[in-house]
């Protein structure tokens, strides 16, 4: 397994805990819970940003520009009203 390969597994796994953490927060029936998912999902999200970051400097991750075409159709689309 090389630096790339473990680095996308980090990455997965942390937004898979993000993901765990966000539903935890809404679901939580107290507010001491709901406060402990909350800051656990700050870390964790700071964690993924850290992550992501240090693969595209290396350019194992990078993301696509979207086409400004693309972006005013789907604007055009959830914008538009609902029958």
């Amino acid at each position: 397994m090389n630096d790339r390969d473990i680095m996308e597994n980090l990455l997965l796994t942390t937004k898979g805990v993000c993901d765990l953490f966000m539903h935890g927060a809404i679901e939580s029936s107290t507010a001491n819970v709901h406060q402990a998912f909350c800051s656990a999902l700050g870390d964790s999200l700071s964690m993924q940003d850290s992550i992501y970051k240090e693969m595209s400097g290396h350019g194992w991750y990078s993301a696509e520009q979207a086409q400004q075409q693309r972006i005013d159709q789907v604007k055009q689309k959830f914008s538009a009203p609902q029958a």
